[in-house]
């Protein structure tokens, strides 16, 4: 099996039941998931509910032949990180995996108890308040734009993918278009103290990036 190969345990099951038999003793690194499992077609919502109840960190990747917008809603709401339409090739597949478990893995990382006041250029950001500094002045910033800031901010001059930006929100559901409208706010506050403010690039198709200073 193509994931096999690239050095993954796979278990499978065959329902819901033999599914969360098995994960009721020890829960897996990441779930990929059919809606349809055996004779129950909404199975797949059900044992995703009961997985995220036992651990709400557990990536659940749903790859299924329904694909009307309602069900992709549902997944999403139930609160899978992805929601991929059959057919889709191994090798995207096996990206898409790897993706999801480091994304798991930065958000695992732990947290110091007093983290240091970050700073590049005129931007400081003090992650215990969660507050945000320009040119030594306050913004005024929801806590989803704040995580937004930060996640872009961790590695300057670096691109960051809209799925790392999607995760950096902690929220259940979010699509690029809800990146996109959560970054036209967060330029438009930083212009508002400064005119000449750009350090956000869009990269287009990808994400987005903290430009450094001219």
């Amino acid at each position: 099996m193509a994931l096999e190969k690239q050095g993954y345990t796979v278990s499978a099951y065959a329902d819901r039941g033999s599914a969360r038999e098995a994960m009721s003793s020890a829960m897996p690194d990441l779930v990929v998931l059919d809606i349809i499992l055996g004779h129950e077609i909404d199975a797949g919502f059900q044992l995703c509910r009961e997985l995220l109840a036992i651990d709400p960190s557990l990536p659940v990747l749903f790859l299924t032949e329904r694909v009307d917008e309602i069900d992709k809603i549902s997944g999403l709401r139930l609160g899978a990180w992805d929601y991929q339409p059959k057919p889709v090739s191994l090798a995207f597949l096996v990206e898409r995996i790897a993706s999801l478990l480091r994304l798991r893995a930065l958000r695992d990382e732990p947290i110091p108890a007093t983290r240091p006041a970050q700073a590049t250029g005129h931007l400081s950001i003090d992650a215990d308040a969660m507050q945000v500094h320009w040119r030594q002045q306050l913004l005024e910033l929801t806590i989803t734009e704040f995580r937004l800031i930060a996640a872009l901010v961790r590695r300057p001059g670096y691109p960051v993918a809209y799925e790392a930006l999607m995760q950096a929100t902690i929220q259940q559901y979010v699509t690029r278009n809800t990146i996109n409208t959560h970054m036209r706010n967060i330029r438009r506050k930083f212009c508002a103290l400064d005119s000449a403010f750009a350090c956000i690039g869009n990269e287009y198709g990808h994400g987005y990036r903290w430009l450094k200073e001219s």
